[in-house]
């Protein structure tokens, strides 16, 4: 199957020969001719299989061939994102793939000025990327009436609902025209994402082109069981024996990972970190020299890992092992891109093995264990760490008490005094 035989238009088709795309993906072979029946759909498959090719390709055919002119502060497709760094991607996937076309696309995301958004949402725009609050923010603001969307997509659904979404989109789809077409993609398939299926959308295509929550086959898989303050030794010794490759490592909070990037880059490794709490600037700054390879190292949350589409990322480190286990997909997802092949390895605290079998059970298989480099302290995988002992050992024998007879006792409301009864009231 090629593009041609799916029935994009001819400067579709050309922009993407000029980007060398000529086969589509199964994701991009099964959603776009749905699509472009003007039917709801419902995506599920892994990351970096060309889930945005999928609704951006047939999107931009159904506007081409009803055009209609666009009134000042609407829009006619709306796409939400979940992070300022993917709803930048999907965009620049917009003007790529819609270089020959005479439409006209815009984000709106926070961390910026508003300023512009407004300037431009004043003259009304074919395709419009935001995150669900700044969204919002411009809605209240009366600068975007949502009266006009003919079809409205949610992109990574699932880690919308994960960070606290969903009431955003809810009030987005009730702004929203009932007549309209609406895709939801993502990368797994949650209860939430079932039951959002079920309300507002109309019997959808449902397309799973892998199994829920699997990762890449050309990812190779390992886990290195280390005590956590060895961690950054084990990082900085990998990554300088690695110094050409382009490496993400994951860590769980922010402080974390600027403690990784400061430690890296005291070892002499050029090194930065993005997260929530950097401003927009610095964060597109460090992902443009990370994806012109003048920044060979980058930390992040998991604000990021499904806002990078890097297709030169070697390898990935989940310095944390994620909380919750479908994480674990999307990190690694960011390797072995576009068929390429990629590396991940994960480091295993003791405190941490809950999470380790977590990720095994969700993608039904074990990952290998390889072992810790030289200097560092062996794990002796037999002990059961402090953390997940059981329950119940013998406590310390107590003193025996006398007992007192009871003509002895005091009452033990006037025992306790006004502190005591205090104490007991907030426990009561």
């Amino acid at each position: 199957m090629t593009f041609e035989s799916l029935g994009l238009d001819r400067p579709i088709l050309d922009a993407l020969a000029l980007q060398g795309y000529a086969t589509p993906t199964p994701i991009q072979a099964q959603a776009i001719p749905e699509i472009l029946k003007g039917r709801d759909v419902v995506g599920i498959a892994q990351t970096g299989t060309g889930k945005t090719a999928a609704f951006t390709l047939p999107l931009l055919h159904r506007l081409m061939n009803n055009r209609i002119p666009v009134k000042p502060n609407s829009v006619r497709v709306l796409v939400l994102s979940p992070t300022r760094e993917l709803a930048s991607q999907i965009e620049k996937a917009v003007r790529s793939y819609g270089a020959k076309l005479p439409l006209k696309s815009a984000t709106v995301m926070g961390g910026v000025s508003m300023r512009p958004q407004r300037q431009k949402l004043a003259q009304g725009v074919d395709i419009l990327v935001a995150t669900p609050g700044r969204l919002l923010d411009l809605i209240e603001q009366k600068a975007l009436d949502l009266k006009r969307v003919e079809t409205l997509v949610l992109d990574e659904a699932d880690q919308m609902l994960d960070i606290g979404f969903l009431p955003a989109i809810r009030k987005v789809i009730a702004m929203v025209p009932k007549e309209r077409q609406m895709l939801l993609f993502s990368a797994t398939m949650p209860k939430e994402i079932r039951n959002l299926t079920r309300q507002h959308l109309k019997d959808p295509a449902e397309i799973s082109v892998t199994p829920v929550a699997t990762t890449a086959d050309r990812i190779d898989q390992s886990v290195m069981h280390v005590q956590q303050p060895s961690k950054m030794f084990v990082t900085s010794k990998m990554l300088k024996q690695r110094v050409r490759e382009q490496t993400i490592v994951f860590t769980r909070t922010k402080r974390g990972a600027d403690k990784v990037a400061k430690r890296l880059i005291a070892d002499g490794i050029n090194a930065a970190a993005i997260h929530g709490n950097k401003s927009q600037n610095q964060r597109e700054k460090a992902l443009a020299a990370f994806r012109n390879g003048s920044l060979p190292v980058l930390i992040a949350t998991d604000i990021a890992a499904r806002g990078i589409d890097v297709p030169g990322v070697n390898l990935i480190v989940n310095f944390d092992l994620p909380e919750v286990a479908e994480v674990y997909v999307h990190r690694i997802g960011r390797t072995a891109r576009a068929g390429a092949a990629g590396q991940a390895i994960a480091l295993c605290a003791p405190e941490e093995r809950k999470l380790l079998r977590a990720v095994e059970r969700l993608i039904q298989r074990e990952i290998p264990v390889i072992a810790a480099p030289e200097g560092v302290a062996a794990v002796d995988m037999s002990v059961e760490p402090v953390s997940e002992r059981k329950a119940g050992r013998p406590n310390k024998p107590h003193r025996q008490q006398r007992s007192r007879p009871n003509s002895t006792r005091r009452p033990a409301a006037r025992s306790r005094g006004r502190s005591g009864q205090r104490q007991a009231a907030a426990a009561g």
